[in-house]
């Protein structure tokens, strides 16, 4: 089909040329040998009148025409996507659809379980693909690269929907044979120990670190940087170290691993755990049976330890 003397076939070629930039790996995206895509490309380069990629220093770079080109056409395809390929309706216990979910490792503890039970009892047979978080999580929806996020609220993109989930709070994890878990765990005691923080691959994401140091203007010792929450209580075993980490995560822990939990000794922000997604999906029906598996499953969390801390 044309459009304007356009192939329309060509702009899922573009899409795929734009974002990997690399002529061999959109082929592969597109099940199309490197000859047929560079033949592709070719086309586009001539109907656009603009080179749309150049060699940077050995690397294909957006032109400036490609860079306004990608985001409109990545709409574009997205839109068609959302409206004509989705089903009218939605049948979990026939449905072998793949949905994939940008989660973190606490969700994957506390959340993904609950919800992989209640799509069992209901006899479903749909997939899911659930993929680490990345730097800036709202691209990976503009980009068609998630059906779901689920995140902070702070981490949000005010451009699209999004849902509570549930609330906890943090607090400290210490090895029960540690001085740190006998008497109170005081600010100045909190302080002059070790700590071991979460830092993300990407340093871009903010982390506890960097909330202390902008709310309370106070820095901790790390001595031991994870890149997940999960393995952090398991980390102060053997030692003095303290761990901060979400009150139901350390719920979970507590009969496995000889650890006690003891309140922050500050006031912390609470952690609000949202799900968001595409504004041009809210009316696809798989979508919203599982977003209402996702609020049903947090529903059935426990609550968390109360937090002491005002």
């Amino acid at each position: 089909m044309r459009f304007k003397k356009l192939d329309l076939n060509l702009l899922v070629a573009l899409e795929a040329l734009l974002t990997e930039r690399n002529v061999t790996r959109a082929g592969e995206r597109l099940a199309l040998s490197q000859s047929a895509t560079s033949n592709a490309l070719a086309r586009l380069r001539q109907y656009f009148n603009d080179e749309l990629l150049v060699s940077v220093r050995g690397k294909l770079e957006l032109t400036p025409r490609a860079e306004v080109l990608h985001e409109a056409v990545r709409d574009l395809l997205l839109r068609i996507d959302t409206t004509v390929a989705v089903e009218p309706e939605f049948d979990p216990r026939a449905s072998d659809r793949e949905f994939t979910l940008f989660v973190s490792d606490y969700s994957m503890e506390v959340l993904i379980p609950r919800v992989l039970a209640l799509a069992a009892r209901c006899g479903s047979r749909i997939r899911l693909r659930l993929k680490q978080q990345a730097a800036h999580p709202y691209r990976s929806l503009e980009h068609g690269e998630a059906d779901f996020l689920i995140i902070p609220g702070i981490f949000c993109s005010p451009d699209h929907p999004q849902q509570k989930l549930f609330a906890d709070h943090f607090v400290s994890v210490v090895w029960k044979d540690s001085p740190l878990a006998v008497g109170e765990l005081t600010l100045e005691r909190y302080l002059a120990a070790s700590h071991v923080d979460m830092q993300p691959s990407d340093d871009e994401l903010p982390v506890l670190e960097h909330w202390f140091t902008a709310e309370h203007r106070m820095r901790r010792r790390v001595a031991v940087s994870s890149h997940n929450f999960v393995a952090i209580p398991h980390m102060v075993v053997g030692s003095d170290l303290i761990g901060t980490v979400h009150s139901r995560l350390a719920q979970m822990v507590m009969p496995a691993i000889p650890v006690v939990v003891r309140p922050v000794p500050l006031p912390m922000m609470e952690f609000e755990q949202t799900l968001q997604w595409h504004k041009y999906r809210s009316r696809d029906p798989g979508l919203i049976w599982l977003r209402s598996l996702l609020v049903e499953a947090a529903s059935e969390l426990a609550t968390p330890m109360a937090s002491p801390i005002p």
